[in-house]
């Protein structure tokens, strides 16, 4: 038995900022951007918009691509780094959205690699016989998050707002399925990329000296996550073929975490595959939206025509914790 995506679903928030709109909040150009990351425009969530308000729709378009109706589900699993509230997790509102009480909620919180890792678990609930019908959702809003001055430029033009989802059943079809799945996390590189606050480290945990000094907003060592991530991504992608025992040659499409237009062709060339044709990038269009980036790629690569029944695929995911991982999938 293993488990299929029988669904897949996403959605942006409607405001668009350009690099040109970033242009007018800070010091930085649309070559400078463009240059570093590949990112010409990202989406923003509207005032008083959670990560469950973006999922609602992805998810409800999955499942209609699955023919269920939301009582079916028998699990969510939601991704986010940050939820609508502190607590309870995102998934419980999705829970309420979609008007099934009594549905378990599962979230998980491994940031840019959110959707490998909730794969690999939904996997493991299919195959273990118990759950039929899950829906996994990634959902991001990072907006709030970015400190949008010049100070703050380097990280702030790269991150965008949106969300995925996918409905995973079980199959015997051999030629079908999440074949395997390859997880990491080291995390003496913790506080190379994070939000520093609210933290239970703090008594109080917000204080006006906490928000000045802007600890509430994403802080990255763009250097270090570059270094780590050109040699992670290519290591663990082969790590997960030779578990699955696939051969390089038989991928028809990889589909990174859009972290980063210059790491993942610096993946492509590691590992000896042609970008844009054999590696998809949709970067331009959205930023990184962490775990939701790979779901919402895949997503387009379906419509595009990009992905076809009984295509191999390998999703590959690095960022916060460090965390990284790959899984293979036949779709």
């Amino acid at each position: 038995m293993r488990a299929y995506i029988a669904g897949i679903g996403m959605h942006v928030p409607e405001k668009v900022m350009t690099n040109a709109d970033m242009e007018k909040l800070m010091d930085t150009s649309d070559e400078w951007i463009t240059e570093r990351s590949g990112i010409k425009e990202r989406h923003f969530a509207a005032p008083g918009d959670g990560p469950s308000d973006l999922a609602l729709p992805a998810a409800r378009e999955a499942l209609e691509m699955a023919n269920l109706a939301p009582e079916d589900i028998d699990l969510i699993i939601f991704s986010t780094i940050a939820g609508d509230y502190m607590l309870p997790g995102g998934g419980c509102i999705l829970n309420e959205l979609l008007n099934i009480p009594g549905t378990p909620a599962l979230d998980i919180r491994v940031q840019c690699s959110g959707f490998v890792y909730g794969l690999a678990v939904a996997r493991g609930f299919i195959e273990a016989g118990i759950y039929k019908n899950i829906l996994f959702a990634a959902s991001e809003i990072q907006s709030v998050a970015l400190d949008l001055r010049t100070e703050g430029r380097d990280t702030a033009v790269l991150f965008g707002d949106g969300a995925g989802a996918v409905v995973l059943q079980p199959t015997e079809d051999e030629n079908r399925g999440v074949i395997a799945t390859k997880l990491h996390a080291d995390g003496r590189y913790a506080r190379d990329l994070m939000v520093e606050a609210p933290s239970t480290r703090d008594n109080p945990w917000l204080t006006p000296e906490i928000l000045e000094q802007n600890k509430h907003k994403i802080t990255m060592n763009g250097r270090n996550v570059f270094k780590h991530a050109i040699t992670k991504f290519p290591a663990v992608i082969r790590e997960a073929l030779e578990a699955a025992g696939i051969p390089k040659s038989d991928v028809k499409l990889v589909v990174p975490h859009q972290a980063n237009l210059r790491i993942s062709e610096a993946v492509a060339n590691r590992l000896d595959l042609t970008m844009h044709e054999v590696v998809y990038s949709n970067i331009h269009k959205y930023g990184n939206t962490t775990s939701a980036s790979i779901p919402i790629a895949l997503y387009e690569a379906v419509k595009e025509g990009r992905v076809n029944r009984g295509d191999t695929l390998v999703l590959a995911a690095f960022g916060s914790g460090f965390t990284w991982g790959a899984a293979v999938v036949k779709w």
